[in-house]
């Protein structure tokens, strides 16, 4: 038997209320606007869930993957951003004395 901690689990894409509110007042406006006939809160509401729940996790992964290679760009420049050379004590005091001159 397959352990628990191989289990995937599904992301649940969750929309804030004032979110959800605005994104079916825009589904209503775009039916208003394009379509031959308007539609209601819980029709809208409904479209919302099922664009949401098919098409949600497609533009999830895609946002996941670009978020991956920003940071793996990131990394990979760390060490030029951050890198510090070692041993410098000596070569420092010497351009000290270098420039005293």
């Amino acid at each position: 038997m397959i352990s628990s901690i191989w289990t995937v689990k599904p992301v649940i894409i969750e929309i804030p209320k004032q979110t959800r509110a605005e994104a079916i007042s825009s589904i209503q406006r775009y039916f208003q606007e394009n379509m031959p006939e308007p539609i209601g809160d819980m029709a809208a509401g409904l479209l919302l869930n099922y664009f949401v729940e098919e098409i949600g996790p497609a533009i999830y992964n895609q946002a996941i993957a670009h978020a991956q290679a920003r940071i793996q760009q990131r990394l990979s420049d760390l060490e030029g951003e951050l890198y510090a050379p070692e041993f410098q004590y000596w070569p420092n005091i010497d351009r000290k004395r270098k420039n005293r001159r």
